[in-house]
């Protein structure tokens, strides 16, 4: 639900704030006053186009905002909310401004995002039908989304999206593996070969370090040897100062102190381990000094082990130590290839499988959408006689896609087509319908959609070329739709104005200098004297306020039921059976 929105500088309009009510919102007010410039500015926080001349004269930047409540919102806006890291509780402000060098800028929830994102926001929150860019009825998949509300076939065109997904996924499977196959008959002798020569070489996990290690040591055998003879000659068996000779030489001097004070055993007592350690180590420093004689044969084996493994390794571009790591893959992939011939007609029947599951699935909704298509049409033929297009038919066509392929929403084309006069072939809603035509069409759609309205309908000049008894039934329609949500609309006939919740009006300031647009929430009495302005033009009469009051009274009253549709064709009764009743 809109609740605020917030005007700067845009066209004649310097400031303007309107706090919008639940139910239906009507803008009235003189020709030429700026009412369809409120209309153009929502239709710019929509996303659409905008340039520096929507800048008011002299000011740096239009900014427009508006404050939404989407407590109520569907789970498809707060995915993307979510998968922008846009924070809500329940409200959305969205804001966006033009500079006068051009330049736009969005906001969502004070987070920057592009025009692009604000767009696919607004889409989901509030549509605008007039005689304006953002008719959204004429698109396709618009039209097949309100048969499908219509019909209650979400769910089974859901079905048809995860099956056509499914069968992507195993076709693309597929093609890849067909694609393998042409050279896999090389490819397995490449692997093969190579598998036999990591085979021969009979490479252990870890055995290059090792290698490596020995390999180092042997190099610098001479150099170790020399540092070992030194340390065993310090520490045991060298003559005359060798630690182990001056410790023993410590040992008897402690002794004799030891017996002028006993306290001294402790040490004594350290000594002794200290000596125990130095025999210790250096019996384990001779005996490795003894396995070190070098041995050159020993050497030149270690150079070409290290040599094979350092050939085999640059062949398949990885480091030495990676070998076995590269025997394992080559090894699975010989498996695989050899079971790609099973794999591939294992994956082949799957595909099959899943197409034929698609078709089922998708030729079911389609023989739905056929029977919803009747019952919807029938619906929105009644209503347009209702709203002044007498003798208009409205037909849903659901035909075959052109496509050879499966498509996600299943392998219907449906479109909306209408003929405004009778005698005239139906032709498709965009090149039929002119402005005022279209607005009462979407009109009638909507109201018999109204379970998949947007959270915000705005109807612009949705009285064209109507009056009389047709305005009153145009203006109850849309009462009746702001039942179920939120609806903004300009009007010029007050029997649609006396039928809204809330009326604003919109006026036209000037002072000699500049003109400016102002909107006013009418209180009752206020509405009273606008709705006998529309009655009676400039002179405002009484017996003109007498019949404004009446008119609201009236609205105020349980609305008459509607008018049968058209009795729907065989088909069309017996789906109805089936799916929704009309609303």
């Amino acid at each position: 639900m809109l609740r605020h929105l917030q005007v700067r500088d845009f066209a004649i309009i310097d400031a303007v704030e309107i706090e919008f009510q639940p139910g239906m919102t009507v803008l009235s007010g003189e020709t030429g006053a700026g009412k369809s410039i409120l209309i153009d500015a929502l239709e710019l926080l929509a996303g659409g186009r905008a340039g520096a001349d929507v800048v008011r004269a002299g000011a740096e930047k239009a900014e427009i905002s508006a404050t939404l409540d989407i407590s109520g919102g569907g789970g498809r806006l707060r995915q993307i909310l979510q998968d922008q890291s846009i924070a809500e509780e329940g409200e959305l402000v969205l804001r966006r401004s033009i500079g006068s060098d051009g330049r736009s800028r969005a906001w969502i929830n004070g987070q920057s995002v592009p025009v692009q994102l604000l767009r696919q926001v607004t889409e989901l929150l509030f549509d605008i039908h007039g005689q304006h860019e953002f008719q959204s009825l004429v698109k396709p998949a618009t039209q097949r989304d309100l048969l499908d509300g219509y019909g209650a076939l979400e769910a089974a065109a859901g079905k048809v999206r995860a099956a056509h997904a499914t069968w992507l996924a195993l076709l693309n499977a597929t093609l890849q593996l067909e694609s393998a196959a042409g050279d896999r008959h090389a490819r397995l002798d490449l692997l093969r070969h190579q598998l036999q020569e990591l085979d021969a070489l009979q490479l252990r996990i870890g055995e290059v370090a090792e290698l490596q290690l020995e390999h180092g040591l042997l190099g610098q055998s001479g150099k170790l040897a020399e540092n070992l003879r030194a340390a065993l000659d310090l520490l045991y068996e060298g003559e005359p100062n060798s630690a182990h000779t001056l410790i023993a030489r410590a040992q008897v001097a402690l002794r004799v102190a030891g017996e002028i004070d006993p306290r001294l055993k402790d040490q004594l007592g350290l000594l002794e381990e200290a000596s125990v350690s130095l025999k210790e180590a250096a019996h384990a420093l001779s005996g490795y000094l003894n396995s070190q004689d070098a041995d050159p044969a020993r050497q030149d084996a270690v150079e070409r082990r290290l040599a094979a493994i350092e050939e085999l390794a640059r062949k398949h571009r990885v480091d030495a130590l990676q070998l076995p790591d590269r025997h394992g893959e080559i090894a699975r992939e010989v498996a695989q290839l050899g079971n790609a011939a099973e794999d591939l007609g294992t994956l082949r029947k799957q595909l099959s499988a899943s197409l034929t599951a698609y078709q089922d699935l998708a030729a079911e909704l389609s023989t739905r959408r056929k029977a919803a298509a009747l019952i919807l049409a029938a619906e929105i033929t009644g209503r347009m006689q209702e709203l002044g297009m007498k003798g208009g038919v409205f037909d849903i066509a659901v035909e075959p896609l052109e496509a050879s392929e499966p498509a996600p929403h299943g392998i219907d084309k449906v479109e909306f087509r209408v003929s405004a006069n009778p005698g005239q072939p139906a032709r498709a809603l965009s090149k039929v319908a002119s402005g005022g035509e279209l607005s009462r069409l979407s009109l009638a759609v909507q109201v018999s959609c109204a379970q998949q309205a947007s959270s915000l309908l705005v109807f612009d000049e949705v009285d064209a070329g109507i009056g009389g008894a047709v305005a009153e039934i145009v203006g109850r329609e849309l009462r009746r739709l702001a039942g179920t949500t939120q609806v903004l609309c300009v009007t010029h006939l007050p029997q649609v104005a006396a039928q809204a919740h809330q009326q604003l009006r919109v006026q036209k300031q000037n002072d000699g200098r500049s003109t400016r647009t102002q909107v006013v929430a009418l209180d009752p009495a206020a509405r009273i004297d606008e709705l006998a302005r529309m009655l009676g033009g400039v002179d405002v009469s009484d017996r003109a306020r007498a019949h404004a009051v009446e008119m609201i009274e009236k609205a105020l009253q349980p609305p008459p039921k509607p008018a049968p549709a058209p009795t729907p064709a065989p088909a069309a009764a017996a789906a109805k059976k089936r799916g929704r009743q009309p609303a």
